[in-house]
């Protein structure tokens, strides 16, 4: 037997914690609108997170459509571009894919992973994602304010963001920033319930090195998160100050319309260093969740234990640690001292070592494994490629260099979306294809997740691999519109062309991905329990999908890791993390 063996298992420590008394719903209102069960908030924020990311998507179809087709569509202005821009970044990067991954599957899975009845705090569970709701309701409302959304970039940067000329620096940019202060504040809540119940609230036997790696992974990430964003409240905080009490926190002294502002020795670049000191971390804070969910579904479909789980857990502490001291590769082009580039420049390098431990080690773990080819498996082998390609293209924005010429360009674009973009939405995929028989008790449609496995995929290689070509020509980020430019061929304005209808394609699978979820609800194939054969304590439940309290009139005890899978001399080709050593055949 492997980590975690029959041998450590001989004493189990008794309950430290007496059990609780949960709040069980009676009504309708009581279940959905102020439910403390982890597993609906979860569906709560999953839904909204995806509702906030498909408004996302039609944006970027929008920006596409003038890059791809400029001056074709009237309704689309110069001033209503650089919003779409602005809202795209924002709703991706913050309102979907850190919501989902943390507000959705972290509620949904650790509660259930480490084998406890709910979150430590289920009431301030239920608080954080109805501040959540309040933040994405905010923000859409910008769209419908006067002077519209701002423009001002996703990154928000002063002091074009609240100067003249920038779209929507009234009402825009304050909605902006008072959402994502409520985000903060929102996450904050639900990120303590993260570390608390995985400190405090894990069942008997589970130790922290039996955790399955998507606890370890979302559990790393949340402490960043709670880490990185104060950085980001305070920047949002000063800069309504800023904007409505006349401060000077950002603001240089400027000539705005031929007149001096009042504003006087303000620093852009202190709102970009506090930006991407949370930047930078919120990549990891999206990345970490992902890794850990590839490395529980690749060990599940290749029915193999994880190669190296301790080197697995110490790569993502090493990398939620070095994600700190990397911020400002994203800045070697904002006139801040040069010597900084070089320091940043080598922990970007760093950093790349135990991230390379992770790619390397999920590739032995398919070496040699009974690999089953389903859709999840399939979302998590097109992750690895997509995440290895944007980590490569990474290197070379991290060396000073390089990035100096590179960094307005498409290439950034490109390898933005590939590692950030691409990446972590194909492990949403991934973990919504695989665990969604256990919130729902049936299979998605194999076919229609076949064709949205392929259009997406190969999709979004046909869309970002050119960015890369059009990145080394020259062609710009952010701009409205090029034009006649001597520089840049007549190939790029074909790629471009090609692109924007490849985004469509892509988009449009997706629409079909959620008519797949809704009809599987109601019609889907029965999954029965348990129907990866996984070991891990979620599938183990007594019922399908698990009741309020997850377990029955007893909690799980856990004897072993949760990656003992084709162990020799074992008729079953996997042992729960629950099977007393005795019961093992």
């Amino acid at each position: 037997m492997s980590n975690g063996t029959i041998e450590d298992t001989q004493v189990i420590p008794a309950a430290e914690v007496e059990e609780v008394d949960l709040y069980h719903a009676h009504s309708f209102i009581t279940k959905w609108v102020f439910s403390q069960d982890a597993k609906v908030i979860a569906i709560q924020y999953s839904t909204t997170a995806i509702v906030i990311g498909l408004v996302g998507l039609v944006l970027s179809w929008l920006m596409r459509l003038q890059l791809g087709f400029p001056d074709t569509f009237s309704f689309i202005s110069a001033e209503s571009y650089y919003q779409y821009v602005t809202m795209h970044g924002m709703i991706m990067v913050v309102y979907l894919l850190t919501a989902l991954f943390l507000g959705g599957f972290g509620n949904y899975l650790i509660p259930l992973m480490v084998g406890a009845r709910d979150m430590v705090f289920p009431y301030l569970n239920m608080l954080s994602f109805w501040v959540y709701l309040l933040a994405t309701l905010i923000l859409a409302a910008s769209f419908f304010v006067p002077g519209g959304a701002t423009g001002a970039g996703w990154t928000l940067y002063p002091p074009q963001a609240i100067s003249e000329g920038t779209p929507g620096i009234n009402g825009g940019i304050i909605l902006m920033l008072v959402s994502l202060a409520l985000f903060i504040v929102g996450f904050t809540m639900g990120g303590l319930n993260y570390v608390v119940t995985v400190l405090q609230a894990r069942t008997r036997g589970m130790t922290l090195m039996r955790l399955p790696l998507t606890v370890w992974g979302i559990f790393t990430a949340t402490i960043l998160a709670l880490l990185a964003f104060p950085a980001l409240l305070v920047a949002a905080i000063m800069m309504l100050f800023d904007k409505l009490l006349g401060t000077s926190f950002f603001m240089p002294e400027m000539i705005v319309q031929g007149e001096m502002t009042s504003s006087e020795n303000g620093s852009p670049l202190l709102f970009q260093h506090l930006f991407w000191f949370f930047g930078h971390p919120e990549v990891y804070i999206v990345a970490l969740p992902a890794f850990g969910v590839v490395s529980d579904i690749i060990s599940t479909h290749a029915r193999k234990n994880i190669f190296g789980y301790r080197m697995m857990v110490w790569a993502i502490v090493a990398i939620g640690g070095l994600s700190f001291i990397v911020w400002a590769h994203h800045m070697y082009v904002s006139g801040m001292n040069p010597y900084f580039g070089f320091f940043f420049a080598t922990t970007t390098l760093i950093i790349a070592v135990p991230t390379a431990l992770k790619l390397y080690n999920w590739t032995l773990t398919l070496y040699k494994g009974n690999i089953h080819l389903t859709i999840p498996m399939l979302f998590c082998i097109a992750f690895i490629l997509t995440f290895l390609n944007g980590g490569i293209t990474g290197l070379f924005l991290g060396n000073v260099i390089v990035d100096i010429p590179l960094s307005d360009t498409l290439f950034v674009v490109a390898h933005f979306h590939m590692v950030m973009g691409i990446a972590p939405v194909l492990v949403i995929f991934a973990a919504i294809y695989h665990w969604f028989p256990l919130m729902s008790g049936r299979y998605l449609n194999e076919f229609w997740g076949q064709v949205h496995f392929w259009v997406t995929f190969l999709g979004s290689y046909l869309v970002y691999f050119p960015m890369h070509y059009l990145g080394f020509v020259g062609v710009p980020r952010r701009y409205f519109e090029i034009g006649e430019t001597s520089f840049v061929p007549e190939s790029a304005v074909t790629l471009n062309e090609f692109i924007t209808v490849m985004v469509l394609i892509v988009g449009a699978a997706q629409v079909i991905f959620i008519i797949n979820i809704v009809m599987s609800i109601f019609k889907g194939k029965p999954s029965g329990e348990n129907p990866w054969n996984a070991t891990t304590l979620e599938w183990q439940g007594e019922t399908t999908p698990p009741g309020h309290g997850n377990f029955g009139k007893e909690l799980p005890i856990c004897y072993r890791w949760a990656y003992e899978y084709s162990v020799p001399g074992v008729k079953a080709d996997f042992i729960p993390q629950n099977l007393p050593p005795d019961k093992i055949k």
